[in-house]
């Protein structure tokens, strides 16, 4: 059984930095693995929207416009963990942070849709204050 829990929220003052981890439990990879492992978040009644997808084995990286340049996303094999640096955060960044991860192919391209995810963290949460 694969499980997902996600720390390092709180509360920031714009322009602040956070760092979120997703420590994943029930399966274990290595850089050879592939994976598309993802953060979305959901501010109080909006949608859940994708932030940034990374795929296991290359690295390779997809980021919602919103965050590019702001958030990086990176994993660390070590730990088994998933990580979101968020720097320059926005009043707009306020949310519920969820990590997501799902088995996939050598070479696919992760994307930024909450429907290819299998498995997802209870959340946690983002808030900046202006």
């Amino acid at each position: 059984q694969v499980q997902l829990q996600e720390s390092g929220g709180g509360s920031v003052q714009a322009g602040g930095s956070l760092r979120l981890s997703c420590g994943t439990s029930g399966y274990s990879y290595n850089k050879y693995d592939n994976y598309c492992m993802a953060w979305f978040r959901q501010a109080p009644g909006k949608e859940r929207e994708g932030v940034a997808t990374i795929h296991t084995n290359g690295g390779s990286t997809v980021y919602a416009d919103s965050v590019q340049g702001r958030f990086i996303i990176s994993q660390d094999n070590a730990k088994n963990a998933l990580l979101l640096q968020m720097n320059s955060l926005k009043p707009e960044d306020t949310a519920e942070y969820y990590c997501a991860v799902v088995k996939t192919m050598f070479g696919a391209l992760c994307r930024l849709d909450s429907d290819d995810y299998m498995y997802w963290g209870p959340g946690t949460q983002v808030t900046v204050s202006s």
